[in-house]
């Protein structure tokens, strides 16, 4: 298993040792050791699962006041995957990273607490699976609109498929005073 580390702090790629033969393939996603040598939580407390349509965009999202790691995977389809940092004090805040994820390339990326988290489909269709080390609140959760212009952020759709709840998200200036302290 290798740990890529991305330029955003805790921000970090797995692509896992992959053992193929005449019937498959056979990976690890998870190993507690490795990932605590590593330095990425071992302890995860939900898993969730989204079947979504070439095209749709999730996000961006995170929670306030229990911030949540996030454990991300595709397995089926392809995404861009993208977190943004809002850990105010960080020398990265506002900076965004975007990994290629898909069931093809079989990489995972670990999203620290404080990234908001979204993600758009390339594929036909995506099956995208997360594990998470703090439980979901409803209440708590906060979220920018997708196109703030303050971030820049380079989605490969010019109009995608948004909730009603993300269509009407904030920009992140407008939320300045809910971020989590970096």
């Amino acid at each position: 298993m290798k740990f890529l580390r991305l330029e955003l702090e805790g921000l970090v790629v797995i692509e896992p040792e992959v053992y193929r033969d005449s019937r498959g393939f056979f990976l690890e996603t998870f190993q507690a050791r490795k990932y605590e040598e590593a330095g990425l939580p071992e302890t995860f407390v939900q898993d969730n699962h989204s079947l979504s349509l070439r095209g749709v965009l999730r996000g961006l999202h995170a929670q306030r006041r229990r911030p949540q790691g996030k454990l991300v995977r595709v397995v089926e389809g392809e995404v861009l995957d993208v977190a943004v940092d809002i850990r105010r004090g960080s020398p990265t805040f506002r900076r965004w990273a975007g990994v290629a994820l898909s069931s093809e390339n079989l990489r995972l990326c670990y999203i620290p607490p404080g990234f908001l988290h979204g993600f758009c489909v390339l594929s036909e269709r995506a099956q995208f699976e997360y594990k998470v080390t703090d439980f979901y609140e409803p209440g708590d959760e906060l979220g920018v609109i997708w196109n703030d212009p303050d971030l820049g952020i380079e989605w490969p759709v010019k109009d995608p498929i948004l909730s009603a709840k993300d269509k009407a998200l904030p920009r992140l200036s407008e939320i300045l005073d809910q971020l989590p302290a970096g």
